[in-house]
């Protein structure tokens, strides 16, 4: 794969990861099929895992003389508490808005959240965003409106308190994630991290009430493990890969393209319509990254 087509290639194969993570919550928790609790707990522990044999199966191909002292300490050397903690508050916080929020506002509220969480860090770390740049966002986040305009409502305070949360939260593991120099091994150790910390929530979440073992069936834990196994865990050490060859601009704009890419799917595998709506939506967002990536190469 020559280092032209790597890039693109890598940020399309996370997107669409992203989105299939979006068709695969929305069947299990809005379906019923699992509670937020549980889906978090299988979400985070089967991409734990999943992660881990990865990075064991590299070291291993890469001829490591001892997986305890190559592989391990690498993972763990590699995240960090904080991108950590940014991880959990987004899955646990997206898990519990989801149920209480239509999916149009919900993914408003989120991407919204997103947009700014990265625009501010660039700011404060003093980058400058052209024209192009803030014209772009402006378009792409305007036709993602467009998009989910026809499904908006007056969402729950405490859906809309949990989406923005997890909105910043993922801004935060997003703006981590362009530090990265390794990125399957940092993702692992994120996920891996978690498992402690969600631990303690399920404690006080079933002192609460409002978590039981029997709250999830057959089929709702097969979504979560895929959501986790493989949309969230090689989705994200996919996205890692790639954010530090993206400006804050670009990888917030890019992230408008997962509601289009999940919609474009329905199209296909779903045989739903393709109205005038989804092509103006789709061409704004569309539009509007172009317009970045213009301002990016114009600013280089």
């Amino acid at each position: 794969m020559t280092s032209s087509l790597r890039l693109p290639i890598l940020i399309t194969l996370a997107l669409l990861a992203f989105a299939a993570n979006s068709v695969l919550c929305r069947l299990a928790l809005a379906g019923g099929l699992i509670d937020p609790a549980n889906f978090t707990l299988w979400r985070l522990l089967s991409g734990a895992v999943t992660l881990a044999l990865l990075c064991a199966f590299q070291s291993i191909k890469q001829n490591a003389v001892s997986l305890e002292t190559n592989a391990l300490k690498t993972v763990w050397q590699e995240g960090s508490w904080l991108s950590a903690l940014s991880l959990f508050i987004y899955a646990i916080g997206f898990s519990y808005a989801y149920v209480t929020l239509e999916t149009g506002i919900g993914a408003l509220i989120l991407f919204g959240a997103v947009q700014l969480t990265l625009i501010l860090f660039a700011v404060w770390a003093g980058q400058k965003l052209r024209m192009l740049e803030w014209l772009g966002l402006l378009v792409a986040f305007g036709s993602f409106v467009y998009l989910v305009l026809p499904t908006l409502s007056s969402p729950s305070l405490i859906g809309f308190i949990l989406m923005t949360f997890a909105g910043i939260a993922w801004g935060l593991y997003t703006w981590r994630g362009k530090i990265s120099s390794k990125p399957l091994f940092a993702t692992t150790s994120n996920f891996i991290r978690t498992l402690p910390i969600l631990v303690i929530a399920l404690i006080g979440i079933h002192f609460s009430g409002a978590y039981s073992v029997n709250g999830a069936s057959f089929d709702g834990i097969l979504f979560a493990v895929l959501s986790g196994a493989v949309m969230s865990g090689i989705g994200y050490a996919l996205w890692y890969a790639v954010l530090p060859s993206l400006t804050a601009s670009l990888a917030a704009v890019l992230q408008l393209l997962v509601p289009i890419i999940a919609t474009v799917g329905g199209v296909i595998f779903a045989s739903e319509a393709v109205t005038l709506h989804l092509i103006i939506a789709t061409s704004g967002v569309l539009g509007g990254v172009l317009l970045v990536i213009m301002g990016r190469k114009k600013k280089n």
